[in-house]
């Protein structure tokens, strides 16, 4: 699982190094992108061993016995609306900057979608912007169903 994580959250930064830097990637007089590969570089370098993740089911229920604990659904709202972990708020991944106000900097918040991927961006987009109580949930809403889990409508 840890692997998995790791390989989205890999190809996540290549995605987004790709999306926002021109081509060529690295120029020796360009002041941003130096700047953002300095921010990539402390951030993997940073990275913990759990890679920010909450490994199963019953390690999200523990944190979220906490009443601050913010669950976040970064699906697109159709697929949130089809069913959805207890209490999960949505906030689509495409969203997730525009709205990071509705997002707590000092209470615990978890990220899924449907299989760890937009979570993997989205724990990385925001732990770069420095929220470090934000982390994922890969198993995502396929592993709480595959626990026996019920979802909310």
């Amino acid at each position: 699982m840890k692997n998995l994580f790791l390989t989205l959250l890999l190809g996540t930064l290549c995605v987004f190094i790709f999306a926002i830097a021109p081509i060529p990637l690295a120029s020796a007089s360009s002041m941003p992108q130096a700047k953002l590969s300095e921010a990539i570089d402390h951030f993997l370098n940073s990275l913990p061993s759990n890679y920010y993740t909450i490994a199963n089911t019953e390690g999200l229920k523990s944190i979220l016995k906490n009443d601050n604990a913010v669950l976040i659904d970064v699906r697109q709202p159709s697929e949130y609306t089809s069913g959805h972990i207890p209490n999960a708020i949505n906030i689509p991944l495409q969203t997730l900057i525009a709205d990071i106000d509705k997002i707590p900097q000092d209470s615990p918040v978890v990220l899924y979608c449907t299989t760890g991927y937009r979570t993997a961006m989205g724990v990385m987009s925001l732990q770069m912007l420095g929220r470090t109580n934000v982390r994922g949930f890969p198993p995502s809403i396929q592993g709480w169903k595959a626990a026996g889990e019920a979802l909310e409508k």
